[in-house]
C-alpha cells in the first residue's frame, strides 16, 4: 500500500483519483479497502477546499459550471448521449442518474457529492 498525505497540489489529486481508480471496487476485507477509504476523504477534502463551491441544488450547480465553462445542453448530450433527457434534467423534470453524475461531474470538474444531493423536481400536470 502506498502512503497517503494531505493532498496539496494537482498532480498529487491526480495520483490519488489515478489510484482511486485502481482500486475502488475493493470490498470490505480485502488489504486494499482501507487505502480506498482514505483515499475517498482525501480526495474529497481537497475538491472542498477547491472548489467553493454555491450552495445550489445539482441541476443550478450544473447550469453554473456550463456557463463558465461555455457550454450548452447539447454539449453535455454529446457526453451523455441522449438530448432528450439532458433537457428533462435541466428543467426539473428528471433527476441525475448516476452515469451522468459520474460523467458530469468529470466534465464540469465539480465533486460528484455535490451533485448527489435531493432537489425536487416540478410538478408534472
Amino acid at each position: 500500500m502506498l502512503q497517503w498525505f494531505l493532498i496539496k497540489t494537482e498532480e498529487d489529486y491526480n495520483n490519488a483519483i489515478a489510484r482511486y481508480e485502481a482500486i475502488k471496487l475493493a470490498a470490505k476485507g480485502d488489504s486494499h479497502h482501507d487505502e480506498k477509504l482514505l483515499l475517498v476523504h482525501l480526495i474529497e477534502n481537497y475538491e472542498n477546499k477547491l472548489w467553493d463551491l454555491p450552495e445550489v441544488d445539482p441541476v443550478e450547480l450544473i447550469k453554473i459550471r456550463m456557463d463558465d465553462f461555455g457550454y450548452k445542453a447539447a454539449d453535455l448530450a454529446a457526453i451523455y448521449g441522449d438530448k432528450g433527457t439532458i433537457s428533462k434534467v435541466l428543467n426539473y423534470k428528471q433527476t441525475l442518474s448516476l452515469s451522468m453524475i459520474r460523467k458530469f461531474s468529470e466534465l464540469l470538474h465539480l465533486p460528484a457529492s455535490a451533485l448527489l444531493k435531493e432537489y425536487r423536481l416540478t410538478e408534472q400536470p
